[in-house]
């Protein structure tokens, strides 16, 4: 399995949740019940889907060693694995998080291991 995974998260939804400690979700991953992630390989692809035009997108890096038992691939986009978390993530257990630039209509991605979705 991957080591780490990428969320894409608005500023303000993580603005809200360091006031608490803890990132629930965003609306999507409320009510799929599940919080989505994205392999580094699969991570620019999910900005160009579903974040264009955000222009202060957070990228944040997470080991999927933390919280282990509650991680599980599921079949999406083209039947491609994606990690998804099953319960809210404490913001102390995260690796980092970086604002991505976005110049030209393209978010700008930093220096990432690149993973195959199941390594």
């Amino acid at each position: 399995m991957s080591k780490v995974v990428y969320k894409l998260v608005p500023q303000n939804l993580w603005q809200e949740a360091e006031k608490t400690g803890i990132f629930s979700g965003s609306p999507i991953d409320l009510e799929d019940g599940f919080m989505h992630f994205s392999t580094s390989a699969q991570v620019r692809e999910t900005a160009e889907k579903y974040f264009t035009g955000h222009t202060t997108l957070l990228l944040v890096e997470v080991s999927m060693s933390i919280l282990a038992e509650h991680w599980k691939w599921d079949a999406s986009r083209g039947g491609d694995l994606f990690p998804h978390l099953y319960v809210d993530l404490p913001l102390n257990k995260i690796n980092w998080v970086k604002l991505l630039s976005f110049d030209d209509g393209v978010h700008q991605f930093p220096e990432m291991d690149i993973q195959t979705k199941i390594a």
